[in-house]
């Protein structure tokens, strides 16, 4: 999306239909009740169909009773400009997408009061909907992470030094859906690298699998997580020295931290590794998504570094 350049006009008209450049370039509206959207049960996320940027999950998507798509709020405020609209003699607030300037529909204030008590009243012309199923071909694959409840998938937040080896190696195991970089552990709200780097927030670079557990098991990738690097180092792997780049399992809940320490046993007493294990077992807290350009590094480039490998190890 940094890339995105809207296209001409003429290069609009030839792309949508008429109705869709009427709604998202002449500031339309569509009838109601008479369009794609306004019924869709599916789950997935609605994208501007101008640029393709992610704008409303259907997660938050309810029937409102007025024949339009209407969800309590959109996946990012920052994903939207709002501007105020006189055209039918009253003010209402215009919601447009912040990087294709499309004309999207208006917010009002009559929405489900247990949910902010917004409706987004949006035109289905100027959406493309994109299911779970197509979030990963289509580019979407991290906010696979928001549907985890409603689908009954998992999510394991390990830390083992640079997270982005560790990311390489566990996104390609059996079972695992999506992994996405970030930093928890540590003391500081919407921590960046900048910060992180210099070892003194606490946080921990990490990495959070989301994996089905008909599939694999958080068992399963917690004795992978062992593999793939070196848990006798307290705060150390390879070249990369400090807190930041500890060995941690996250614990989500008492059953995930009651199977880390059973994993732990377990290849304590196989002494495949001739040292004490020096891992860590902490609550999980708040996991601050690291910036895009950390996010698949190694599957950017290739050759990139990292000091993760699996090793042949039996327990």
């Amino acid at each position: 999306m940094a890339d995105f350049k809207k296209p001409t006009a003429n290069e609009l008209k030839a792309k949508l239909t008429p109705e869709q450049y009427s709604c998202t370039q002449e500031e339309g509206t569509e009838k109601p009740f008479k369009n794609a959207y306004w019924d869709n049960k599916s789950d997935g996320i609605y994208v501007d169909i101008v640029s393709g940027e992610p704008l409303f999950s259907s997660l938050e998507k309810y029937d409102s009773g007025s024949g339009w798509p209407s969800f309590t709020k959109p996946l990012d405020k920052n994903f939207l400009k709002l501007s105020s609209d006189f055209k039918i003699g009253y003010e209402r607030k215009e919601v447009r997408s912040s990087k294709a300037n499309s004309h999207l529909g208006h917010v009002f204030d009559d929405g489900p009061k247990e949910a902010g008590g917004l409706r987004y009243c949006i035109n289905s012309a100027s959406l493309k909907f994109i299911p779970v199923e197509e979030l990963q071909k289509n580019g979407l694959g991290s906010l696979l992470f928001l549907f985890a409840k409603k689908k009954s998938w998992e999510i394991a937040t390990l830390a083992g030094g640079c997270f982005w080896g560790m990311e390489d190696l566990l996104l390609k195991q059996p079972g695992v859906l999506e992994t996405r970089v970030g930093y928890t552990g540590g003391n500081l709200a919407n921590a960046t690298y900048e910060q992180v780097k210099k070892g003194n927030t606490a946080h921990a670079e990490a990495v959070q699998v989301l994996f089905d557990p008909k599939k694999t098991s958080f068992e399963k990738i917690v004795t992978y997580f062992f593999k793939i690097h070196d848990p006798t180092t307290e705060n150390q792997q390879g070249n990369d020295i400090g807190s930041q780049y500890r060995s941690a399992v996250f614990y989500a809940d008492a059953e995930q931290k009651k199977i880390f320490l059973k994993v732990k046993e377990k290849v304590e007493k196989s002494k495949a590794w001739k040292l004490p294990i020096a891992t860590q077992i902490e609550p999980l807290g708040d996991f601050w998504l690291a910036e895009d350009y950390h996010q698949k590094y190694l599957q950017k480039k290739p050759n990139g570094y990292t000091c993760h490998f699996e090793r042949k190890l039996d327990f």
